[in-house]
């Protein structure tokens, strides 16, 4: 059945599924087979697929844009209805982003697999963007190279081209990969091998605050085998990859006090304490030059890696080299590989602000210095941990450790103060990569590959994916597809559309190959 530019996704689908020649599960078709007709139908329609992600991102979705969340929630539900998914919308309150839930339920003896992605992205200062983070853009490759007019351009695409606007990578890229996986398969007349259900939720970049409870309340209708996160960036040697854990993550905002007004550095320079060296002596107490971190006993409840963990890390392609130069920078923290070195816990200065530089500055000693810090925690490691043992380890460096504005007395006492405020953070997750469900997902990935996939035993940056472990009991594994250098959380956001072609093929695999 081929599948024409005017026939709707629905009736696709319910052509498969009526047709007598195939209502029955015809068979898992061989990799070369599949990936085949989903390059044809995705080479068949790049226009139309880039359509798709470019109506999506110039929808605001971002928390400061409430009416942007609510409007991509509706719109993210009209497609899967077209599609001929059941859907509803899934929130405590009006004052919450709803997770846009779909399912496509064909038979018990099925296994049941979700498809999470996040419609939300970071924040924006449209000031440092080249073009408008919600009118997005495609061009030739880095961001000063030049615009194209995509819509009058000749198919097929340079698949170097890169797409640009807020939350194409992260993770509006996944959501449009899974649709058009979707869409391939109805117009090459193929069910997917599992039921198949959509969890797209709106607040992942705001830590998921109502996460848990969204997974509690709607239990029943999410049950399922497993879940497959379709956030994160691919391995740097843009190889196809799949990650079985992520780091969790709590952050701390430290303000260091001096006196209570700037005072001249001539007058009481050498005299009254200065935050901003207060602030570099907190730091390297904290951590060392090559990310090791002071604090005693903040390691004792690490969980070490398997041998099998050990070994994926092992036989990844070597990208520090390659990496140093596209960075520019002249060494890397430590003497082990990236992925090796996300395998265990970090502290990230994110931010450091006292008095003024350049033009602005003025000799003067600062009355306060924030620090901005953020840890990545792994396995068995816990955000109440971490706090516990950072506050007991800077009381015995002589800190005095408050949670609010000190007033004059507690200024007076005080040697070294400083005030933490914690954000409330989450675990981190890594699940064991030997298991049949597991295995199943790689070979599935690994056929549409055509080779060996990237084995991450834990992705380097955060989601709280622990929860649907911990609440639903089910499995978890990571299938990002965005390109490594996406510019994610910054400006200039972007998606390589290679890597979106090869998120559509991996999409289509998970539905249609995916058995255990």
């Amino acid at each position: 059945m081929k599948w024409t530019n005017t026939t709707s996704p629905k009736a696709a689908w319910l052509a498969v599924i009526t047709s007598s020649a195939i209502c029955g599960m015809a068979g898992v078709s061989s990799a070369d087979t599949l990936r085949d007709r989903v390059d044809a139908y995705r080479a068949a329609h790049e226009k139309e697929i880039v359509t798709l992600l470019d109506e999506l991102v110039r929808l605001p979705s971002v928390a400061a844009n409430p009416q942007g969340l609510k409007a991509t929630a509706g719109h993210l539900q009209a497609l899967l209805r077209e599609r001929g998914f059941e859907t509803k919308l899934l929130s405590g309150d009006a004052s919450e982003p709803p997770v846009v839930y779909g399912e496509l339920m064909q038979s018990s003896s099925l296994r049941t697999v979700v498809f999470y992605a996040h419609y939300d992205g970071q924040p924006v200062t449209p000031s440092e963007w080249r073009s408008g983070p919600f009118d997005p853009v495609m061009r030739e490759g880095a961001v000063d190279a030049a615009e194209i007019q995509w819509r009058s351009a000749p198919t097929p695409f340079d698949p170097d081209w890169r797409f640009y606007g807020r939350a194409a990578s992260d993770d509006k890229a996944s959501i449009v990969a899974f649709l058009t996986a979707f869409d391939a398969l109805a117009a090459a007349g193929l069910r997917p091998a599992v039921n198949v259900k959509v969890f797209w939720e709106g607040e992942e970049e705001a830590g998921s605050p109502h996460l848990e409870t969204t997974l509690r309340d709607n239990a029943a209708a999410l049950a399922s085998d497993l879940w497959l996160i379709g956030d994160g960036p691919v391995h740097q040697s843009r190889r196809p990859t799949l990650y079985f854990g992520v780091r969790g993550a709590v952050g701390v905002e430290a303000t260091i006090y001096g006196p209570l007004q700037p005072l001249h550095d001539g007058h009481y320079g050498n005299w009254a304490p200065n935050p901003a060296v207060l602030a570099a002596e907190l730091v390297s107490e904290l951590r060392d030059e090559d990310g090791g971190i002071h604090i005693p006993g903040f390691n004792d409840a690490v969980r070490p890696l398997t041998a099998e963990e050990t070994a994926a890390i092992a036989a990844l392609p070597s990208v520090d080299a390659d990496l140093r130069t596209e960075f520019g920078i002249g060494r890397s923290e430590g003497t082990e590989s990236l992925p090796a070195s996300v395998m265990r816990p970090a502290l990230n200065v994110r931010g450091l602000n006292a008095g003024h530089v350049g033009a602005t500055a003025t000799n003067a000693i600062p009355a306060e210095a924030a620090v901005s810090i953020d840890f990545r925690l792994v396995p068995n490691q816990t955000p109440e941990l971490v706090r516990e043992k950072v506050t007991s380890y800077l009381r015995s460096r002589g800190w005095t450790v408050i949670d609010k504005e000190p007033d004059l007395p507690t200024r007076l006492a005080s040697k070294r103060l400083i005030k933490l405020e914690w954000s409330g953070g989450y675990p981190a997750y890594r699940t064991d990569m030997s298991t049949p469900v597991a295995e199943a997902a790689i070979s599935a990935a690994a056929r549409t590959a055509g080779g060996p996939v990237a084995k991450l035993p834990m992705l380097g940056g955060s989601v709280p994916i622990y929860l649907i472990a911990q609440v639903l009991h089910a499995s978890v594994i990571g299938m990002p597809i965005a390109n490594h250098d996406n510019n994610q959380h910054a400006a200039n956001e972007n998606l390589r559309l290679q890597n979106l072609w090869d998120g559509i093929a991996l999409n289509a695999a998970m539905l249609r190959e995916l058995a255990w």
